[in-house]
């Protein structure tokens, strides 16, 4: 094991990586480069500077536990995506025995931490719900923003305080900027349903006492204009995701602060 401090920058590993990507850099045609190492050897400070993407963690395997852990571990490192530069949490599960409320789950925040989507499921067997899991046009639209680079954060994490590392119970309230508006998750880690509530005041790029116009985009649906929040009661495992596509007019017909979109993923759940 390196000592603390020690500067990865300047590892073997790290300079290993560079030789390939100059060797790279110097064809006449572009080539992505994908690095690597399983999260090790520090890769978060040179990743950026070296390759396209780089492996975050070690492999995924197609089980609730295995996506909650590398999910985990990825939110921590995600001050370091940008254009050109993405921290990978390794291949998709959807489609591969997972429930459709966890592939929803799975595949909304691989998009949504703008982690490479590299499908790992055989395609002429995927079932239909999941597939159209895979095609959702307003996460693959934000996964792969041409204006917006940063992927969505975490802005408050729910059962435990914030910025507490848990395998079991990570972040579950997510927000991001993107084109279409603001995308918002919100996560229920818990087996059965429950209720959570989007609060404008806390979430980044939204503003205290506003209404705004919420789409569902699981279902393609205009939820309407909202003030003050909205709470969805969420089925388990399962994730609402929300796009708020700005201020409403002052003559939207605007519900009250607090509505409540009543079972609001229960027919989702039931696929």
């Amino acid at each position: 094991m390196c000592p603390p401090g020690y500067n990865y920058t300047r590892s073997r590993t790290a300079e290993r990586f560079r030789i390939m990507r100059d060797a790279i850099q110097a064809q006449k045609r572009p080539i992505l480069y994908s690095l690597c190492e399983w999260g090790t050897a520090g890769v978060q400070e040179w990743g950026n500077d070296t390759g396209a993407s780089w492996r975050s963690t070690d492999d995924i395997n197609a089980t609730w536990p295995s996506i909650l852990d590398l999910w985990n571990q990825n939110l921590f490192h995600l001050n370091h995506v940008d254009f050109w530069g993405h921290s990978d949490a390794d291949m998709l599960e959807v489609g591969n025995g997972i429930t459709i409320p966890e592939s929803r789950t799975h595949f909304a925040f691989w998009a949504a931490m703008k982690s490479p989507l590299l499908i790992g499921t055989d395609l002429a067997k995927i079932g239909k719900g999941e597939l159209e899991i895979l095609k959702n046009k307003y996460l693959l639209a934000f996964n792969q923003d041409p204006v917006y680079g940063k992927p969505a954060t975490p802005y408050k994490w729910g059962t435990n305080p914030d910025w507490t590392w848990n395998v079991t119970f990570p972040a579950e309230y997510w927000s991001g900027l993107s084109q279409q508006g603001v995308l918002v998750l919100m996560f229920n880690p818990y087996s059965d349903w429950r209720d959570k509530t989007a609060v404008w005041a806390e979430i980044p790029y939204l503003e205290e006492g506003e209404s705004y116009d919420v789409h569902d985009i699981w279902t393609d649906t205009h939820i309407g204009c909202m003030k003050d929040s909205l709470t969805m009661e969420i089925g388990g495992h399962d994730t609402a995701a929300l796009l708020i596509t700005g201020k409403c007019k002052e003559d939207y017909n605007t519900k009250p602060a607090g509505s409540r979109l009543a079972r609001g993923l229960r027919f989702l759940g039931d696929w």
